[in-house]
């Protein structure tokens, strides 16, 4: 009787597997059968977002840029948090000339950074410059500013982003810029001359001494600074201004 009774639950057993077996199999055939099979299943499949990013990659460097932007988007909708892939979308896009598209592949590529690297701090330096193009100017400030943090050496880039903030009236944004590249950049005195400069233009007088006076310090050899120096202090002295030379 107990041999009976074992026998009936493997029978059981096995026809349990074999019923597991045969659900499963279609779920197999769509991992590796239709597009639309792979889109149902995208949402929580990292493997398949690996494959889908591969194939991207193959056609990305073959130049079949509309089947990679296909191949790329399954890969993201697979896993959200693919950042590479959104890179990959948005390098394409700015290939392409569409920088509307380009923005928030780049955008979501940032957003999932975690760490320093060059292709955040790349990231960060053209999205800046693409969104002051739209004259998205209350998105970029937020980029640029993280862009100055994320390349201390590149000035050359303050001096644009400044310019830009500035001649379109935001010189607000403008003075922001210089605040932070006077931070990360404390022995570069030009940017001191430059923010004390807003600052004198925007009334914030001794705020503009400040800098005045810390671009002298920085750079001793330099008699434009100290001359910055003594006209303003003459000017909050209430002194008369004396022509030079």
């Amino acid at each position: 009787m107990m041999t009976t009774k074992l026998t009936d639950y493997s029978i059981l057993l096995i026809a349990a597997v074999l019923v597991l077996a045969a659900l499963m199999l279609p779920a197999a055939a769509q991992a590796q059968g239709a597009t639309q099979h792979e889109r149902a299943l995208s949402a929580t499949s990292s493997e398949l977002a690996q494959r889908h990013y591969r194939r991207g990659n193959t056609y990305n460097n073959l130049e079949r840029y509309d089947e990679a932007i296909e191949e790329y988007r399954l890969a993201v909708a697979a896993d959200p948090n693919l950042a590479d892939a959104y890179r990959n979308l948005a390098n394409i896009f700015l290939s392409q000339e569409r920088p509307d598209d380009a923005i928030p592949m780049m955008a979501r590529f940032i957003a999932l950074q975690n760490q320093p690297s060059t292709p955040l701090t790349a990231s960060l330096k053209t999205i800046g410059d693409l969104l002051r193009r739209a004259e998205r100017f209350e998105e970029s400030i937020e980029y640029d500013l993280r862009a100055i943090e994320a390349d201390p050496r590149d000035d050359s880039i303050v001096h644009i982003m400044g310019n830009i903030y500035d001649n379109a009236g935001h010189t607000e944004k403008a003075i922001q810029v210089y605040e932070t590249a006077v931070r990360v950049m404390p022995d570069n005195a030009f940017m001191n001359r430059t923010l004390g400069r807003l600052y004198e233009r925007e009334g914030r007088l001794e705020d503009a001494l400040a800098q005045y006076r810390m671009a002298a310090e920085k750079d001793l050899g330099s008699q434009f600074y100290k001359e910055l120096v003594q006209t303003l202090e003459a000017r909050l002295n209430g002194e008369p201004l004396q022509a030079n030379g």
